[in-house]
């Protein structure tokens, strides 16, 4: 399982012009998931992204001190197979290593449900659906995170 993590400080995403997701202040994670990806997969990477100390300690002058539980931020979960696109032949990318539907969906709302059990506001994209992400980028800080 692969994810980015952006910090925002707010976040869209649409799909046929209609808002599905809406945050401010918090993580937009574009998720990935491959082939032997499984429920221990989704836990340990959940878990790593919550414990992540990526937040100022408010009225201090410490730049990373907090989790997104501590601040009470809010998170925006998008499906992105094509974090799984290998581009290391040719100029067309090959998506292999993406798992097929049947295999990502029900990993990706496991994560999402793991998520709602831990923080309090957890939007969501459209699983398979073509999606307008906007976002404002806070710091900027961007992560890559692996659960493998």
């Amino acid at each position: 399982m692969r994810c980015v993590l952006q910090k925002v400080t707010r976040a869209q995403v649409t799909v046929n012009q209609k808002t599905v997701g809406d945050i401010a202040h918090g993580f937009v994670l574009l998720l990935g998931v491959t082939h032997t990806d499984t429920h221990k997969d989704v836990e340990y990477l959940a878990e790593k992204i919550l414990k992540l100390r990526l937040f100022a300690d408010l009225g201090s002058d410490t730049f990373m001190e907090k989790n997104i539980i501590e601040v009470g931020g809010s998170i925006l979960i998008v499906s992105q197979f094509t974090l799984y696109g290998d581009c290391s032949k040719g100029t067309r990318p090959s998506f292999t290593d993406a798992a097929k539907p049947d295999v990502a969906k029900p990993l990706y709302e496991h994560f999402v449900s793991y998520m709602r059990e831990k923080v309090v506001e957890v939007q969501t994209g459209e699983f398979g659906a073509h999606m307008d992400v906007s976002l404002t980028n806070d710091g900027p800080i961007t992560l890559v995170l692996e659960s493998k």
